[in-house]
């Protein structure tokens, strides 16, 4: 007999309340009109409820959508922008508790005590289960120093931060030419770019000081899974012994393995069960990206991920983790 799961948390869904849509306008045209205008499910609710009522149980814990505040606009501007998509998501999560679970706070990356002035505003003053942020920050890599008060303060907070991938059109597939084509630079640049600052935190010893500290992945660990022995044997111990790689002290791929991870791989099973093999279901959250990368803005993608999560080789008690249990966890969810 099929097993019905009652509930399926959609642990990365991406939203652009219209006040905010509106504010991104004004300080930035061309970015509002590539990243938001095509897919209405981000500012249209009506739009959005009617995909979600097509899947029995869905529930969305919401996050900001591309592209990020800092991305677009100086210190101040990104710091007002902030606030606004944060204060309208908790107005949305407030109006529709059966449709939004929790939200996940925008914050601006260019101005460090502002961002950490608003991590504390959102998660204390309008109940936030999380921050987003994107890898690289203004070509910045997410190990640097200037990032680690974030980490510390989130650390102590207990709740994640998600992790977007993002390279733009005008980053290079090769160093003789001035822009990516063919859109390689979205399809295997952003799992490229989440590698990366994976592989940067893990080397930065952050765990290793913040042991409390989490990460949620876009894409379901980008490449890591597939390359788990490449990674075992190119960061070892001799690796180390030549000074290479800095000690930690773990093996790096225990590393790896601490991050938390979204099943936004558009209906793949065989990669589904290479990221369940590697991470547990105890480290993988049902989510499809919505609405983006879609164009059913969602619908396909829902349907895709839980075909794809149905047909995966494991038992109902880790489906189960995946689809909800794993994110109550996580977000620490009153639900």
């Amino acid at each position: 007999m099929k097993k019905i799961y009652p509930l399926k948390i959609d642990a990365y869904s991406h939203i652009a309340p219209q006040r905010y849509k509106e504010a991104l306008e004004k300080v930035a045209p061309k970015h509002s009109a590539y990243m938001l205008d095509p897919f209405p499910p981000l500012y249209n609710l009506d739009k959005r409820f009617r995909i979600m009522d097509k899947y029995e149980g869905l529930v969305q814990v919401i996050a900001p959508a591309w592209p990020s505040v800092e991305d677009v606009a100086d210190a101040k501007t990104a710091f007002n922008l902030a606030r606004l998509a944060n204060d309208e998501m908790a107005t949305l999560v407030r109006k529709y508790p059966d449709r939004f679970v929790a939200a996940v706070a925008s914050i601006p990356m260019n101005n460090m005590d502002e961002a950490l002035k608003e991590v504390e505003r959102a998660i204390n003053d309008l109940k936030f289960r999380g921050v987003l942020i994107y890898t690289p920050i203004n070509d910045k890599p997410l190990d640097l120093p200037d990032f680690v008060p974030l980490y510390e303060k989130m650390a102590e907070y207990n709740l994640p931060i998600l992790i977007h991938p993002m390279r733009n059109p005008d980053y290079p597939d090769y160093r003789t030419e001035d822009k990516s084509k063919y859109r390689i630079h979205m399809t295997f640049g952003w799992p490229y770019e989440t590698t990366v600052a994976m592989t940067r935190l893990v080397f930065s010893g952050i765990f290793d000081k913040y042991p409390d500290l989490k990460f949620l992945t876009h894409h379901c660990g980008a490449m890591v899974p597939y390359f788990e022995e490449r990674i075992k044997n190119f960061f070892d111990v001799g690796e180390m012994r030549r000074g290479e790689i800095p000690r930690l002290r773990k093996a790096p791929i225990e590393y790896f393995k601490m991050f938390y991870n979204d099943t936004a791989l558009y209906g793949s099973t065989p990669a589904l069960m290479c990221a369940h093999a590697f991470f547990g279901a105890d480290h993988l959250l049902f989510g499809v990206d919505m609405p983006l990368g879609d164009m059913e803005f969602g619908n396909r993608n829902y349907r895709q991920t839980i075909n794809a999560l149905e047909a995966m080789n494991i038992g109902d008690e880790d489906r189960k983790k995946i689809y909800e249990d794993t994110a109550r966890r996580l977000y620490r969810l009153p639900i």
